[in-house]
């Protein structure tokens, strides 16, 4: 296969894809690993640097997933490299859950900090989002004395049995695992959708809080029997849903009407990724329990519960964890805030907003675009049938998503039809502008062999 381009920012592709040596290990993996693992095209990854990946065969890529959203400050940043080398001279595990360690400690401290709310905090450290979920649901059945939880369709957090309980993004995910947590009910999330012709709003559920109000409350149970809400502040799986201001507004009003923690999942959506470090503080709306993991720690596995001080009223022994707040991953996520601080925040909304404004450009040239959606680098563009101009479009997303790797741009889905563009947050305009001129040419190269019935 020819090069793309010489530029050291554009993908260099030497071999076919999958190359020789990819085909080799994805051959392997494939006797061995679990088939529930979602591998939407092959690439076998060799090593990364910042917003690059090499695969095993030489083949260099521009990634626009960042493992997630989890590589936040690029891969293999040099100073979370050389944190991690120094502590693990030191000693790479001593329970948190038993012990007592500085750099759990100054996270702690950290996190306590940049979390909204003026009000006393208290951490506990997980090994990821689906234990800091399984964490909160823990603790605000525990400090209300109340079963019952609220979460919203479209949200994904976790796959553990009580995230998944919570989780409503694809049947798949819940399938034949039942049955699940007792308790637990869905709402519609707010998510106001603009029609591509008339570019009017349309299916705006603003009310969906009422939902809560006047059909689960009056139907099903009582308020004072809701421990919790569980929400997230945008969408990750679900679609990269941006709900309107008023949404998170009246959420926050409903929850001290009657009692009911507001929990904010920001798994995803935290940690500098929208622009700001956390997502909630786009609405103006303080949560009682805050979730964090992904971008955490810029690749090592570590999540956070961060609640009230005054809900953490659970004695010693309530809860725990082995691994949860390891030191490396402490130190890792010390030098990741410093790293957001240090302007990569500053960039993500910079970058974003450029994206943001191509990507509509983009749209307005191709009809197959139904919605362009979000937040910092958290952005959705969510494609459609372009022969009623608004049927989701699933076949051609996941076909665009492949044809992007094959020319060397990273790319995943979410929700059944949407591309969300979630790169490192060092990317700079140049590169994020070689991306989207290949995604542009792949979707037209689509929509164009689609239309021709090839």
């Amino acid at each position: 296969m020819a090069v793309v381009t010489i530029s050291e920012k554009a993908p260099l592709l030497l071999t076919n894809l999958p190359g020789p040596q990819a085909q080799a290990y994805i051959a392997r993996d494939r006797s061995v690993m679990s088939p529930s693992y979602t591998r939407p095209y092959p690439l076998v990854i060799d090593h990364g640097q910042g917003v690059h990946v090499w695969d095993v065969d030489g083949n260099r890529f521009i990634d626009m997933n960042a493992g997630i959203a989890v590589t936040a400050t690029g891969h293999s940043h040099p100073a979370v490299v050389r944190a991690i080398q120094q502590q693990a001279e030191k000693f790479i595990h001593m329970s948190g859950t038993d012990f007592y360690y500085e750099p759990q400690i100054s996270l702690a401290e950290q996190l306590v900090r940049l979390v909204p709310g003026d009000f006393p905090k208290q951490v506990f450290f997980t090994n990821s989002g689906t234990e800091a979920t399984e964490a909160a649901i823990k603790l605000a059945r525990y400090t209300t004395g109340r079963q019952r939880l609220i979460a919203f369709y479209g949200g994904f957090h976790g796959r553990s049995l009580g995230a998944l309980t919570l989780t409503a993004s694809k049947a798949v995910h819940r399938a034949g695992f039942g049955p699940l947590l007792p308790g637990v009910s869905h709402a519609p999330y707010g998510y106001c959708y603009r029609c591509p012709v008339n570019l009017r709003y349309d299916s705006c559920n603003i009310d969906c809080v009422g939902f809560i109000e006047k059909t689960l409350f009056a139907r099903e149970f009582p308020p004072d029997e809701v421990a919790a809400i569980f929400v997230e502040p945008i969408q990750g799986e679900g679609g990269y849903v941006v709900p309107p201001p008023e949404f998170m507004r009246r959420l926050r009003e409903l929850c001290d009407r009657h009692g009911i923690l507001l929990i904010a999942d920001e798994i995803q959506s935290g940690m500098g990724r929208t622009g700001r470090m956390f997502a909630m503080e786009h609405f103006g709306v303080v949560a009682d329990i805050t979730l964090v993991a992904k971008g955490m720690a810029s690749g090592m596995p570590i999540g956070a519960m961060v609640a009230r001080k005054e809900l953490m009223t659970w004695p010693p022994g309530a809860h725990g964890n082995t691994f949860g707040g390891n030191p490396l991953c402490c130190v890792a996520g010390l030098e990741t805030i410093k790293l957001l601080e240090g302007g990569l925040i500053q960039n993500t909304a910079q970058v974003g907003v450029h994206m943001l404004e191509r990507l509509k450009e983009i749209q307005r040239r191709h009809r197959s675009i139904g919605d362009v959606r979000g937040l910092g680098l958290m952005i959705g563009v969510e494609l459609i049938s372009t022969w009623d101009g608004y049927s989701p479009n699933h076949k051609l997303r996941e076909e665009v998503l492949y044809r992007c790797f094959e020319k060397g741009v990273l790319l995943l889905g979410a929700g059944y039809n949407t591309i969300r563009f979630m790169p490192p947050l060092v990317i700079d305009q140049a590169t994020a502008d070689i991306a989207l001129d290949i995604f542009e040419q792949t979707l037209g190269d689509c929509e164009t062999e689609g239309e021709s019935g090839v």
